[in-house]
């Protein structure tokens, strides 16, 4: 068979298995906020004002009878409902791969909220209460259980051992403490064995989704490789400690995490991402000589990869762009509400990231 024809094949069964979804995802992403709806939030008055612009949009049906007073987190976690309601139609009608591909999609989120309940309880925090920041995409049964777990193999047979994560967990329960610096340890260890198997699992997919997300994911472990190096400047872990961290992937693999390893200060590790990385911005971003911190850099660069998913069709990684998208969406409106509610109105522009090319 002629690479054309099986080419041609490949797309026929995407429209067989997926041509209906892929429809109701561009609808969704259209309905995404666009510049022009941005430009009215950022000379909203009032949180009231950012309900009324709110409800325009495809956030209506969930947020129009909140009732006042309004508060920042009260609007997002509405607003946030609409994510986990579009991944919900997505997920039940899909087949496979997309199935599974989506099932991907919730692992970041299970690791996520995994940290944040471990370090509350660090920090003493109400199980309950941290349950309610935690994101309904990453819950399962068994999270309330954290609260009652001293050391890594606790957590990982109290916790852990039923959920998808189990895998990923091997190289964490030991009988180390649960304090801050083993939990982040974790975080990483856990997100570098995520990224490994989901990539892995789009190659096996093939075609464009394994290109598309050979990208972003490539980019997801960069991001990451810069930032535990950066984050363990001046700490207690060791140099061959922090390269173990490293997901073994991305534009950096293998040469810069040699390089990254060696760094002492900022300085080298801006030099290290100047040599191997093209995004415009990376090393300035890092010292802040510039207006940006490193941070929106990385998530402006992510959401021009996601607007790139987009292009293509037949595309599985179009799924996790929008998902992505919208998730930033969440975040800007975070930002908005908040400098809003805290009178910093000429903040506003400071941290909001474009998430549509408009």
């Amino acid at each position: 068979m002629s690479n054309a024809h099986a080419s041609g094949l490949d797309r026929t069964l995407h429209n067989l298995k997926n041509g209906f979804l892929q429809g109701v995802l561009r609808g969704c992403h259209r309905g995404l906020l666009s510049t022009h709806d941005y430009s009215k939030l950022m000379v909203c008055e009032t949180l009231d004002d950012v309900k009324t612009l709110l409800c325009s949009t495809d956030y209506r049906a969930l947020i129009q009878d909140l009732p006042s007073p309004l508060h920042s987190s009260t609007i997002v976690s509405t607003c946030t409902q609409k994510m986990v309601n579009d991944f919900n139609i997505f997920r039940s009608q899909a087949g496979e791969p997309l199935g599974a591909f989506l099932d991907f999609l919730t692992y970041g989120y299970m690791i996520d909220n995994v940290v944040l309940v471990v370090t509350g309880v660090l920090h003493e925090r109400g199980v309950h209460e941290l349950l309610q920041k935690c994101h309904p995409l990453g819950s399962f049964d068994s999270m309330a259980s954290i609260a009652v777990a001293n050391n890594m193999r606790e957590l990982y047979r109290m916790v852990i051992v039923d959920t998808p994560l189990a895998p990923y967990f091997s190289q964490c329960s030991n009988q180390e403490d649960l304090d801050e610096l083993n939990v982040e340890i974790m975080r990483n260890i856990l997100y570098k064995a995520y990224l490994h198997d989901f990539m892995k699992f789009c190659e096996g997919v093939g075609g464009v989704t394994a290109t598309s997300m050979m990208d972003i994911l490539g980019f997801e472990a960069d991001k990451r490789a810069i930032t535990i190096t950066v984050n363990s400047l001046g700490t207690e872990l060791s140099r061959n400690d922090r390269g173990s961290l490293f997901p073994e992937l991305g534009s950096l693999y293998p040469d810069g995490h040699r390089d990254l390893v060696s760094c002492n200060d900022f300085v080298q590790v801006q030099a290290t991402m100047e040599m191997y990385l093209s995004y415009e911005g990376f090393g300035t971003g890092l010292i802040q000589t510039n207006d940006k911190p490193l941070e929106k850099i990385f998530s402006e660069e992510k959401m021009k990869k996601c607007q790139s998913a987009f292009k293509e069709q037949f595309n599985l990684a179009s799924f996790y762009a929008y998902m992505k998208m919208r998730e930033q969406e969440l975040r800007n409106l975070m930002w908005i509400t908040e400098c809003i509610a805290q009178d910093q109105k000429h903040r506003i522009s400071d941290g909001l990231i474009n998430v549509m090319n408009d």
